[in-house]
Order: C-alpha cells, then sequence, then structure tokens
C-alpha cells in the first residue's frame, strides 16, 4: 500500500478504505467512494510561469508529482460563442475529450499502485481515454464497450493497445461485465464512476474557467450530465475556490440530459432525493450520457440543489440542430457534446432562465469521433 495516498470513504455510510487499496467501492454498500482531500488552492497570481497543463494546479490533485504520465492535458480554450455565452473548447485534448482529465490521475494512481492489469467500462470517450492513458503508463489495459459503441471509438481504443471486448446489451451490460473481473487479483478498476480521483481530475474544467476570467467564475455553468463525473468535478473546484475565499459566490450548476434517457431530470421534476427503478435505455444521439441509472444520483441531485441550478433536458432534433449551428461557427463537436449548447442556444430552457447572465458551456468530445448528419 501507498501510505502517501488520500483515504477513500463511502459518502452513504462512512466506510473507510485505505488510500493504497485497489477495492473500487464500498464494501458495505457496493456504492462510489469519496476522497478524504481538501486541498487550498494556489492564488492567481502564483500561477504564473507553471507547467501549460492541468499539473499546473498542484495543489489540488491528490497526486502531486504524477505527471509522468501526462500527454499535456488541460488548459483548453475559452471562446466567445455568443451572447453572454461561452464555450470551453474541451475537445481539444489528447484523445478529442475532457475524459483525459480524469483518465491521467487514473492511469496515475494504476501506475502509482504498481498493477497488473487495468479494466475500464464506457460508452466510448472514457474508455479511449483510459486507453491512451495507460498506454502512456505502460499498463496493460482491457475495455469492456456495450455494442453500437462507435467505431471510431473502438478504433482508437485498439490502436492505443487495449484490448476491448464489446459485451452484448447496453451502458449498464459492459460495467457489470468490468465489475466481474475488477475484484481479480493485480487488477485496478478504472471506474470513471466510482473512483473519485477521475473527478478530481475532471475539476480542472473549473479552475481553468476560473484563471482564464481573471480569477471568478460565469453566473452559470452548463454542464451535461449522464454518471456526472464533469458536473461533481465542478462542483468540488466550485467548493475549493469558494473556501479559499478565491471566489465570493458560487455559479448555479445547470445539468443538462438526453430526453430519451433522462433519469436524473425525472427525479428532479419530482422532487426526489435519488432516482427510482432504471429508464428504458431508448436510442439517442447523445449515447455518452445515456445512463438509466447513475451510481452518483444522489449526489449528483443534491450538488444541483444546493447550488440553486436546475435539469433540463433536450431532443435528439435540438441536438441535431445544434450540433449543426456549432458547426457553423467552426467548431466540429460530436453529439453528445452539442448537448449543452442545445439547452443554452436561442429557445433553449436554460436561454429561457440566463436573462443576460454569463455562462460557459463546455464542447466535451471532438466530431472526428461519431460524425454529424450535414
Amino acid at each position: 500500500m501507498d501510505a502517501a495516498l488520500p483515504d477513500r470513504y463511502c459518502p452513504v455510510d462512512g466506510t473507510r478504505v485505505p488510500g493504497g487499496s485497489l477495492a473500487w467501492c464500498c464494501p458495505v454498500c457496493r456504492g462510489p467512494l469519496d476522497l478524504d482531500f481538501a486541498p487550498t488552492p494556489a492564488s492567481l497570481g502564483s500561477l504564473s510561469g507553471r507547467v501549460n497543463s492541468l499539473w499546473r494546479y498542484a495543489e489540488c490533485l491528490p497526486l502531486a508529482g504524477s505527471a509522468e504520465c501526462s500527454l499535456g492535458e488541460g488548459r483548453t480554450p475559452l471562446v466567445p460563442l455568443a451572447g453572454s455565452v461561452s464555450a470551453k473548447v474541451d475537445f481539444l485534448m489528447p484523445t478529442l475529450s475532457f475524459k483525459d482529465r480524469g483518465a491521467v490521475m487514473l492511469a496515475a494512481l494504476a501506475s502509482r499502485l504498481r498493477v497488473e492489469r487495468v479494466v475500464a467500462d464506457s460508452s466510448g470517450n472514457a474508455g479511449t481515454a483510459v486507453a491512451a492513458y495507460c498506454a502512456r503508463a505502460r499498463v496493460a489495459c482491457t475495455v469492456y464497450v456495450p455494442e453500437g459503441t462507435s467505431a471510431k471509438k473502438l478504433e482508437q481504443m485498439r490502436a492505443h493497445g487495449a484490448r476491448v471486448e464489446v459485451v452484448g446489451g447496453g451502458r449498464e451490460a459492459a460495467a457489470a461485465a468490468a465489475r466481474g473481473v475488477a475484484d481479480e487479483a493485480g487488477v485496478f478498476y478504472a471506474s470513471h464512476v466510482h473512483n473519485p480521483f477521475f473527478l478530481h481530475g475532471t475539476k480542472t474544467y473549473v479552475h481553468e474557467i476560473w484563471e482564464d476570467l481573471g480569477g471568478r467564475l460565469p453566473d452559470v455553468l452548463v454542464v451535461p450530465v449522464g454518471n456526472g463525473t464533469l458536473l461533481l468535478g465542478a462542483a468540488l473546484a466550485v467548493a475549493e475556490l469558494h473556501g479559499a475565499g478565491l471566489i465570493d459566490r458560487r455559479p448555479a450548476l445547470h445539468a443538462v440530459q438526453a430526453a430519451a434517457v433522462a433519469p436524473l431530470a425525472e427525479a428532479w421534476r419530482a422532487g426526489a432525493e435519488d432516482v427510482g427503478a432504471p429508464v428504458a435505455a431508448l436510442p439517442t444521439l447523445a449515447e455518452g450520457i445515456a445512463i438509466p441509472r447513475p451510481p452518483r444520483a444522489r449526489q449528483i441531485l443534491r450538488v444541483v440543489r444546493e447550488s440553486g441550478g436546475a435539469f433540463h433536458t433536450v431532443t435528439d432534433d435540438q441536438i441535431r440542430h445544434a450540433q449543426r449551428d456549432l458547426a457553423s461557427r467552426g467548431l466540429y463537436v460530436e453529439s453528445t457534446g452539442a448537448a449543452c449548447w442545445a439547452a443554452t442556444r436561442e429557445g433553449g430552457s436554460v436561454a429561457a432562465v440566463l436573462n443576460g447572465r454569463s455562462a460557459v458551456v463546455p464542447l466535451c468530445g471532438a466530431g472526428l469521433k461519431t460524425g454529424i448528419d450535414v
């Protein structure tokens, strides 16, 4: 075990797991774990001259000194989009998606723990990111994917040397297959849902926005939500910056789901603290956020409520139009990555509540991954 790693704990029952353990979930309730780690961010002025990647926020990362797995991820541009809305062009990453932020943390952790093999499950982008960073770390990797995963993404995983196992059924079946081998000796389950190190990588998305806006955050952060890794990471960063006195107010978090698979939005509308039975996994262009029962649903619903935000849904037609609109502005984004712009552009439900307030939307994945219907 590595005594330098922070412990993990279950947010439901408080069970603690030592930092160097390969346990991937709470041994009592089998739920996701959080990290016993409360960093203090560096001041804006002290960031000047640091490495131009997410590792510039070393004080806030639970794996300080582990940048040897880096591919230069992070520090993606923030560009004006329309009116008071800007876009964080997070598909400008080594594997063309924001998942690199969390994958580099998982690969660095796997390397630190000297594991024999990494396994992951993914509908595409997380799998390609984990495959790439495991290649960088020289760790064997197997990715379980559901039928129907984009051929481009499968090609990318295999090119990085990952073994790809296509599982019959949907996203939940792929996750179950990965969990079936996760407890084997020497196996590290690189779960972007259960492993909190992933969230502490995705939170750098907000640290970058804060730095690029000169030490402030927009009034609203619009975030796509399936398993909620970007949203929960954003909430971590907001709490860190506010707790350190580096921002005087917290932005509202507005979460966007595909109308075809929207368990969190349904729970929100019902005033529930958790999702109910898994919803039907209907086909949708936003395959990356089509999660019938997110394991961190309670946390996601809570942080959105506490921020004063809300949940929104978008149809495939709205996504398609938003994707074309972004392309007409020079931004070639995959369908899932267009979901937030679909809700925030004129006529969308987020646009209806902005009233001139500033907002940032993420463009999470490149259009080359799925193509675009023009």
